[in-house]
């Protein structure tokens, strides 16, 4: 068995997506029982967070400007960036950062026998930085949306009015959460009136003829062919976000279009490509974005926190 084979295939499908920790957590347990053999992928994890940086710093210096350029579509940009660096790093010999890190952390590229207790102490330090840098990457899912970066805030307070609306709809409250975090940036930006105050609209749902109920009108980005498209629209305007939800799961029954996303349950996949099949919105990539969200850190974490509390606040008993 090779030093990379000493971690697991499931730790290593984790370690080569952005938004998976799990395996940050088992290469940290075998470095603890036998730390050369996780050297490689340590010196590889570290690659990819060098390379994000650089990738980062690159589109920060670009002049930017172009039709897609948008807080959602930079934000989208990012998470490419962040898989990206990982696919760099751990595609052949990288850029080449991880194997001269080897050589300095007295790996086998540096042709030493005996890794010495010095090296061991010196790249377990910097595996526990790895974990603290991987940690502040995956922090990026609320921000790239972008968001305030509080996801437990945001599931806590829609989470009761989520749970009305799944029950109507026989779907994830998971589901609708995700929905309205990628539509609302984690509850950061909502289509607002000219004074500043919110619509409340967090599904992004439109003002149609058949709307006689308050409006705003902002801009907005629509996919014509596959080509994002700036517009001006006219959105719905709640006077709570409890009416949102309410009205979300309206359109949804009362629309056949959508027939095939009621009842989907758990299946946050099949709800999701059932909404883009029926043409909730423009943008090619709105399923996999939902999924995406409804599986990433921050909804977990939000989850988590939103279980701990449940009796306390008397939230629901059932949560996704």
């Amino acid at each position: 068995m090779s030093a990379a084979d000493g971690i697991s295939g499931a730790a290593n499908g984790a370690l080569n997506t952005w938004t998976e920790l799990s395996g940050f957590q088992q290469l940290r347990a075998q470095a603890a029982g036998d730390g050369k053999s996780a050297l490689p992928q340590v010196a590889k994890q570290f690659e990819a967070i060098f390379t994000q940086m650089m990738l980062k710093s690159m589109r920060e210096a670009s002049p930017g400007g172009g039709i897609g350029d948008s807080e959602q579509g930079n934000a989208y940009r990012d998470l490419f960036d962040h898989q990206l660096s990982l696919s760099l790093s751990n595609g052949g010999h990288g850029l080449g950062i991880a194997q001269m890190l080897m050589r300095q952390l007295g790996g086998k590229d540096s042709g030493a026998t005996d890794a010495s207790a010095d090296a061991a102490s010196s790249w377990q330090s910097t595996l526990d930085q790895l974990a603290h840098g991987a940690g502040k990457v995956a922090g990026k899912v609320a921000e790239w949306m972008p968001g305030t970066g509080d996801a437990v805030n945001f599931v806590q307070a829609l989470a009761p009015h989520a749970q009305a609306a799944a029950q109507k709809l026989g779907v994830s409250v998971r589901a609708l959460l995700a929905q309205a975090a990628l539509e609302t940036g984690w509850g950061k930006h909502l289509p607002a009136h000219h004074d500043g105050s919110s619509s409340n609209n967090l599904f992004g749902m439109k003002a149609g003829r058949s709307w006689d109920g308050d409006k705003v009108s902002v801009p907005t980005l629509e996919y014509e062919g596959g080509v994002a498209v700036r517009k001006r629209d006219q959105f719905r305007a709640y006077g709570n976000p409890g009416d949102s939800f309410s009205d979300y799961a309206d359109v949804l029954t009362g629309n056949p279009r959508y027939a095939h996303a009621i009842g989907k349950g758990e299946d946050i996949k099949g709800f999701a490509k059932a909404l883009a099949h029926g043409g909730y919105a423009t943008d090619p990539a709105y399923a996999a974005k939902l999924e995406a969200i409804a599986n990433s850190p921050e909804m977990r974490k939000g989850l988590e926190a939103l279980a701990a509390l449940k009796s306390d606040d008397g939230l629901p008993s059932q949560l996704p």
